[in-house]
């Protein structure tokens, strides 16, 4: 929890909410969103999945609310569980044709993590498929209770396309806001979270800040960690330059040094002695833990960059990535940022075999093509996450040694030599297992030890061609092989399959 400065308190009044749309992919959060802010962010989303955690402020009675957009996708877990932790309420989307599902459950753990109090939507009640009796029926299941069904938690029925049920939404979204009495203090310099960060080409590096109390003016200092950024310009959500921000609202800041860390608190000063003095006492950023382990001794390695458009996807990409495994290969993460594919990158990598880079929402700079093309570095790009991790995964199934298996078709006894012309010899053998088929490779078996290798070219019984041979019966084969066979030999045929 972030303390306020000391200074002159004014009256703690109330303050907007701050409110996480959590659920599982496809499930409408962000559908809900487009409706309520009546613009469109569905449409742009790369493979209909919110892949960034967007901060919006809406109005409803003449009361403000800041919503959290998080991602329902499973790689982006760490990014939802930030949203969960800045917000005050949450909103659990659940779909009424398709109920609780893996992520439904997921965004109900981040929610009942952070012990933030939430209401259920239950969406898509305009389909032809909706049930929302047996919704609330799965919700129940997994231990949640809403009114009506035998507990407290507020719920509301409700379509994102047609606008159905979201007005009495946004009611109770502030009624629980009034039950939790969230207040701020206007007057106080400004405290909060980092929401989200990323490399600007025009403006740098940028972050996204959620202010839970207090005024961002322009002209503050900010500390992040150990770093102080004095505000030269300040943004509202809509990317709009404004002379100050209060608790609830989202707001946009240029020109860090390095990347803030995403989730990391703030604190603003309108002094930059007391701003410093208080860097030098913070703890250091947290270090992620989504990095790539250790290849293993022996591996075959893909040597890679991660280049990403924010900070909070780079975290989920490279979580995503750890959770590939193909046996006796391995990812090696040479390096990974924010913004596009520069040419610095693919020289980084020129020196290494199997080098590659993956970009997730990025652009690759020409020269970066250029150099690329020349030094054999492969650079994949892609809008969808799981089309990074997919085609990765394919590229380490393509290096991973083949495994061959052998499987035992059939194994006989030799009984009689009949003389050898080069490497073709006859011999009269009886089937003790299986089914001794030609054109089949065999292993040559002496007391129980391989001698040598070759091939069954033809089988005779009775002097009658035959294609196998079953049973216990005698047969007459044609072998081709280097290795002398005698008399008490073993034949083995086997097939080889490769993995």
């Amino acid at each position: 929890m972030i303390n306020s400065p000391t200074k002159k308190e004014s009256p703690a009044i109330e303050r907007p909410p701050v409110v996480a749309v959590m659920g599982h992919i496809d499930h409408g959060k962000s559908k809900l969103l487009d409706y309520i802010r009546h613009t469109n962010v569905v449409e742009n989303e790369s493979g209909g999945i919110t892949q960034h955690t967007s901060a919006y402020e809406v109005s409803h009675q003449e009361r403000k609310i800041t919503f959290l957009d998080t991602p329902g996708h499973a790689a982006f877990t760490a990014m939802r569980d930030r949203g969960a932790r800045i917000a005050d309420l949450a909103i659990l989307v659940v779909s009424a044709e398709e109920g609780v599902k893996p992520q439904t459950l997921e965004a109900l753990e981040s929610i009942k993590t952070q012990k933030i109090p939430f209401v259920v939507a239950i969406n898509k009640i305009d389909k032809p498929e909706a049930d929302p009796t047996k919704t609330r029926q799965g919700l129940a299941e997994n231990g949640v209770f809403v009114e009506g069904y035998g507990g407290n938690v507020p719920c509301a029925e409700i379509s994102a396309l047609t606008g159905a049920g979201v007005n009495e939404l946004l009611d109770l979204l502030l009624l629980a806001a009034e039950m939790e009495e969230l207040t701020g203090k206007a007057s106080s310099p400004a405290t909060g979270f980092v929401l989200e960060s990323h490399l600007d080409p025009r403006s740098g590096n940028t972050a996204t800040l959620i202010v839970k109390d207090g005024t961002l003016r322009l002209g503050d200092f900010l500390v992040i960690g150990r770093a102080v950024t004095k505000i030269k310009q300040l943004n509202d959500f809509r990317r709009q330059p404004a002379p100050a921000l209060t608790f609830s609202a989202p707001a946009e800041i240029f020109g860090f040094s390095d990347l803030p860390p995403v989730g990391a608190p703030f604190r603003a000063f309108a002094d930059k002695s007391e701003a410093t003095a208080f860097a030098a006492t913070a703890a250091g950023p947290e270090k992620s833990n989504s990095v790539l382990p250790p290849p293993a001794e022996g591996a075959i390695v893909i040597p890679l960059i991660v280049k990403t458009d924010v900070a909070g996807t780079l975290e989920a990409v490279l979580k995503e990535l750890a959770k590939l495994t193909v046996e006796q290969t391995a990812l090696e993460l040479i390096g990974a940022g924010v913004g596009a594919i520069t040419e610095n990158d693919v020289q980084t990598l020129s020196a290494f075999p199997r080098a590659k880079i993956i970009g997730f929402r990025v652009k690759t700079d020409k020269g970066a093509l250029a150099l690329a093309e020349k030094t054999g570095v492969v650079i994949k790009t892609s809008d969808v996450i799981y089309q990074l991790s997919e085609w990765l995964e394919a590229e380490l199934q393509a290096v991973a040694p083949q495994q061959i298996t052998e499987e035992i078709l059939g194994r006989a006894k030799i009984l009689k030599t009949f003389g050898r012309t080069k490497d073709k010899q006859i011999v009269g053998a009886t089937v003790v297992s299986g089914v001794i088929t030609a054109g089949r490779s065999c292993k040559i078996i002496r007391r129980e030890t391989e001698i040598g290798r070759g091939r069954i070219i033809g089988l005779q019984v009775q002097k009658i061609k035959v294609s196998e041979v079953g049973g216990n019966d005698q047969f007459g084969a044609e072998i081709e092989a280097r290795a002398e066979i005698a008399i008490g030999d073993y034949l083995e045929i086997f097939t080889a399959n490769v993995k």
